[in-house]
């Protein structure tokens, strides 16, 4: 029962009524008991439900559970989770009381700087394995933001993705600002957050501001140019009021040049957007370099001059493998990719 329709059926078999399943999926989400300071759940829920109860509560704790996890220094802590059918994915505390999910077991994109998606796609996740993520999180301290940039492209599991989002800015008590749903751009989310009730706030791996050099990048996302991911964003920012966040992955020699910057000028001055420069994180596996910190700081600087808001950003839990890019299946060993840049 991996999505939370099923979980709704299975309540609704039970006989549960809206005001009983929208209390347990509540309760679950925000991993909180079921007795409230009005009532106790024995007196409020259905007899079967309350019958069923402690099997419901086991195969809700079995969605999700901890098989590992790692402290970094920075207060980030990775939770390699453990699925039902054995399925391993990676969850990421944040400090500042953030969590980044998984939304895939592996990714079909491949991304030649991540880890991620050096092995495929392995499997969709349902929405309620998506919820399980936080609720996990949520026993060991609280989340008051969700980003959906673990594990997988949201864009290709976008039913889930959706549900989940939809039940987190509801029962789950999240902001809907502080839901952040990560894409490589697709059309399709453009179009089914045009009509969500929960309308997140959006971030866009650009990583280039060419085309030809964005598809050596990322080889399999949609072929998109810049421009038309750039004014899709714009369209959905000043419909939500929320700025784009751009995602660029800085690799030194890669991405990292005056033409590039020349590129993010002529794409961003004057959006609505905040440029997230994030220096590549170095996986032992792969060959690419990270920029010198006063390199990456100029280029930062030079941006702001010319009009793009930017921040510089290092992701949390680097030292425990929990940075952008270094999320992956455990258990698999991955041969480097190589990548020629003209």
């Amino acid at each position: 029962m991996r999505r939370l329709d099923d979980w709704r059926q299975r309540l609704r078999a039970l006989g549960a009524k809206p005001v009983h399943e929208e209390r347990v999926l509540r309760a679950w989400c925000q991993a909180r008991a079921l007795d409230n300071r009005h009532s106790r759940a024995q007196d409020f829920l259905p007899l079967a439900l309350r019958d069923e109860w402690p099997r419901i509560e086991a195969d809700l704790a079995a969605l999700a559970r901890v098989d590992s996890e790692h402290s970094g220094s920075d207060g980030a802590i990775r939770l390699l989770v453990a699925l039902a059918d054995g399925q391993r994915i990676e969850s990421v505390l944040l400090p500042r009381d953030g969590l980044c999910v998984s939304t895939q077991v592996g990714c079909a994109v491949g991304c030649v700087f991540c880890m991620t998606g050096r092995d495929g796609l392995l499997r969709q996740l349902g929405s309620a394995e998506i919820v399980a993520q936080v609720a996990l999180a949520r026993r060991r301290r609280p989340v008051k933001k969700v980003v959906f940039m673990g594990m997988g492209e949201p864009a290709h599991n976008l039913d889930n993705v959706l549900d989940a989002i939809d039940c987190l800015g509801t029962l789950g008590g999240i902001g809907h600002k502080n839901l952040v749903l990560s894409t490589v751009g697709d059309r399709r989310v453009f179009t089914r957050l045009a009509n969500a009730v929960v309308k997140p706030a959006l971030a866009l791996s650009l990583h280039s501001s060419r085309a030809e050099r964005r598809a050596q990048l990322l080889p399999h996302a949609p072929r998109l140019m810049p421009e038309e991911i750039v004014a899709c964003g714009e369209d959905y920012a000043r419909a939500t009021g929320y700025p784009i966040q751009y995602q660029w992955t800085l690799i030194e020699g890669v991405n990292d040049g005056d033409e590039e910057i020349d590129g993010i000028v002529r794409l961003l001055a004057g959006k609505y957007a905040l440029m997230n420069l994030i220096p590549y994180n170095s996986t032992a596996a792969l060959a690419f370099r990270r920029p010198a910190h006063d390199a990456a700081l100029m280029m930062a600087r030079t941006l702001r001059q010319r009009g793009v808001l930017t921040t510089l950003r290092d992701s949390a839990g680097q030292d425990v493998d929990a940075g952008c890019g270094q999320l992956r299946a455990r258990a698999v060993d991955v041969a480097p990719p190589t990548l020629s840049v003209d």
